[in-house]
């Protein structure tokens, strides 16, 4: 991909976000099963143990994981196709001819607002493919490009 482009720096505050929101549903879960715990089988061990799991997690979740999938995301739209790669250990690359393009779409959630970003859904008759965090701006001149593109492939068939 020799133009590929990267996602929003933004993304990454959003990737923390969601890590945050994660971590704080697994430390009520973790508060669920120490009060079960200290309620019918009074071991205090296992505290220190969830507590450490946790903890753990919530590094890797929100510091850790969001950098690594800042860096590893690519896209690049060009007059035929659409490319993008993602991935650590399995890198995914995916190539959309502009030929299948049935639809673009843009979302934005109240997060993704907060941060002017939107993400990109492009629908073909198989399957549904995103690019996120893209700035409000790009997301809707990259939306156009796409559909003006397509029409113009599909035209040509």
């Amino acid at each position: 991909m020799q133009n590929a482009k990267h996602l929003s720096q933004k993304g990454l505050t959003v990737w923390r976000i969601y890590g945050l929101i994660q971590t704080l549903v697994l430390l009520l879960l973790a508060v669920g099963v120490g009060a079960f715990n200290y309620f019918f089988f009074e071991t205090t061990w296992i505290y220190v143990v969830a507590v450490t799991i946790l903890i753990l997690l919530g590094v890797a979740i929100i510091g850790i994981i969001p950098n690594v999938r800042w860096k590893r995301w690519r896209y690049e739209v060009r007059e035929h196709e659409i490319e993008y790669q993602h991935g650590l250990f399995v890198i995914k690359r995916t190539i959309i001819p502009m030929v299948r393009v049935q639809h673009v779409d843009s979302e934005q959630g109240p997060i993704l607002r907060n941060y002017h970003l939107a993400s990109i859904h492009i629908s073909t008759a198989a399957t549904q493919h995103t690019i996120p965090f893209l700035n409000e701006q790009e997301a809707e001149a990259m939306r156009m490009r796409i559909s003006e593109l397509a029409r113009v492939a599909e035209d040509d068939v």
